[in-house]
């Protein structure tokens, strides 16, 4: 009886998850645009949850063996394995070419998280930023705080600036610290809730490495809406997200040391968004320059789908079957 009723409560779920006519038709109009004939085999993808496939972060400061071992058993295998050029020893994730979830784990006080649930495409930013010991780092839109908890699974900075603007937004970033972080490295972080805008002119040329995780159109929850007038409102302010992503990176690039570097990331496939940008960083701030990240494309290149015709600085992941879903954009940029 128990499992007949949790299969029904399954099935009700999923036919709850309708797809948003009003999203699905503007992104049908843009994304034929942009990318193509690649655009009808991202669609299916994006609007087939039962086709994304979770990857698992392992916390190496609450590490089971137990639990690598029934990963393997269940079909997982370790990522990143194709010689990145950056990938520290203790940085573990496992994923599984077949799609589905592990269970999650519920924040209990005082005890600590033994993996994080995510879309694997969303570490690439983490190991593109290249975070060494003792470096200083700032995370400039850190909720919910899974970048946060990957660079922490590469390195030790010296010093950590995760930074929430958002109240709502700020409280889940801090929830997830204190859910994977032992106590001593928590006092190393400083979480604040600072207009990300600002920062480069209250802490100029602080830190050694940057993340610009923006504020984006999320494509994967956009289209599943659930209020046609809310997604009506996110489709007509999308046009000014891509502002807000250049004075955010803008201000990244006054907080960041000369010689360091910064990495920018959205969860969209949207051009305005992500290459647009980036291009407008480039034309208009004479201090930085674009980092070649096609030697880490290459070393990926099995586990996710790539589009083509992207400057070597630059990445965009598609969602495709079988592989590591995105979609995730990802730039790489050094101050002169």
């Amino acid at each position: 009886f128990f499992l007949s009723l949790k299969l029904e409560n399954k099935i009700k779920g999923k036919l709850q998850k309708q797809v948003c006519q009003v999203v699905l038709d503007h992104f049908e109009k843009q994304y034929t645009t942009e990318l193509g004939d690649t655009w009808s085999s991202v669609r299916d993808v994006l609007t087939s949850p039962l086709c994304w496939q979770y990857a698992i972060l392992l916390n190496k400061f609450s590490r089971c063996t137990e639990l690598e071992n029934s990963l393997c058993v269940e079909g997982y295998h370790p990522a990143f394995q194709g010689g990145l050029p950056y990938l520290p020893a203790a940085f573990k994730c496992y994923i599984r070419r077949t799609p589905g979830r592990f269970p999650a784990q519920k924040h209990q006080a005082g005890k600590l998280k033994e993996y994080y649930l995510l879309n694997a495409a969303s570490l690439l930013p983490v190991l593109a930023l290249e975070v060494k010991d003792g470096e200083d780092v700032l995370d400039l839109c850190a909720a919910p705080g899974g970048k946060s908890v990957a660079v922490l699974q590469c390195a030790c900075p010296g010093h950590f600036h995760c930074n929430e603007y958002d109240d709502l937004r700020s409280r889940w970033l801090e929830q997830t610290i204190e859910s994977f972080i032992p106590d001593p490295l928590i006092n190393l972080i400083m979480l604040s809730k600072l207009d990300g805008r600002q920062i480069g002119d209250l802490k100029p040329e602080l830190y050694d490495k940057v993340l610009v995780d923006a504020p984006c159109s999320n494509d994967r929850s956009w289209l599943f809406s659930s209020d046609t007038h809310q997604a009506t409102r996110r489709l007509i302010q999308r046009k000014e997200l891509s502002y807000l992503q250049f004075q955010l990176l803008r201000s990244a690039i006054k907080a960041l040391r000369p010689g360091g570097s910064l990495v920018y990331s959205t969860c969209t496939l949207s051009k305005a968004e992500n290459s647009d940008v980036i291009n407008l960083i480039l034309s208009s701030c004479s201090d930085v320059m674009p980092v070649d990240m096609s030697e880490m494309a290459k070393a990926v290149s099995q586990e996710f789908a790539f589009l083509g015709g992207m400057q070597q600085h630059e990445l965009l992941v598609l969602p495709e079957k079988g592989r590591a879903w995105g979609p995730m954009y990802v730039a790489k940029l050094k101050k002169i």
